[in-house]
């Protein structure tokens, strides 16, 4: 085993979770509104989505297949549209809640949520192909080595979003529960709107 490569692959996976996008961001505004459990339903969902992915992902390095870069492009859209409808409905949630009050949000579908969230953006399964290749070579065998990065994404991933439940627990007062959750909501709009803009771009160069 290249345990120089894998540490590595560590260092990298840890870098690309903790950067904030729409699954932190959905993962951090459950936390504040809904509490730590509902929170961790919603990781386990984004987790068994790139799971998901990353099996797709795999079948294709290992049989050489193509997906067609244009409907890639129309599920993204999809996906994108989904994101900003959840931002919407947080954010509207949020706005009608009196300042000092303990945010309620509705505790059902996290996991769903979550998964969904996970799958929003289809094009994750060409960074799947595009990054696994790069530590392929972490054991000798192509299957092993999927399985190990594939394993080690998991438990990184879930780590890491834990951690982001953690803290914001702990600082999430009634006032604050607000303000995370409004720019939690924020963020989820505005990479919405981005990536429906880039998206409609390509279609429509």
């Amino acid at each position: 085993m290249n345990t120089a490569l894998l540490l590595t692959y560590a260092l990298t996976v840890t870098l690309l979770i903790a950067t904030p996008g729409p699954v932190v961001a959905l993962v951090v505004n459950t936390a504040a509104s809904a509490g730590r459990r509902q929170a961790l339903m919603t990781a386990v969902g984004t987790n068994g989505a790139s799971l998901v992915l990353i099996a797709l992902a795999a079948g294709l390095i290992l049989t050489s297949a193509a997906i067609a870069p244009h409907l890639l492009t129309a599920l993204s859209l999809v996906g994108c549209l989904f994101i900003g409808y959840l931002a919407i409905a947080s954010l509207r949630q949020t706005l009608a809640q009196k300042a000092d009050a303990v945010v309620t949000a509705s505790t059902r579908g996290s996991l769903w949520k979550g998964f969904a969230i996970g799958l929003s953006n289809p094009k994750d399964i060409l960074f799947f192909v595009a990054f696994f290749p790069q530590f392929i070579q972490v054991t000798t065998d192509t299957s092993y080595s999927l399985l190990l990065l594939s394993l080690l994404w998991t438990v990184m991933d879930l780590a890491i979003l834990s951690l982001y439940i953690l803290l914001t627990s702990k600082l999430a007062t009634p006032q604050r529960q607000r303000l995370i959750s409004l720019t939690s909501g924020i963020v989820l709009l505005l990479i919405a709107a981005a990536g429906l803009l880039y998206n409609l771009h390509v279609l429509w160069p």
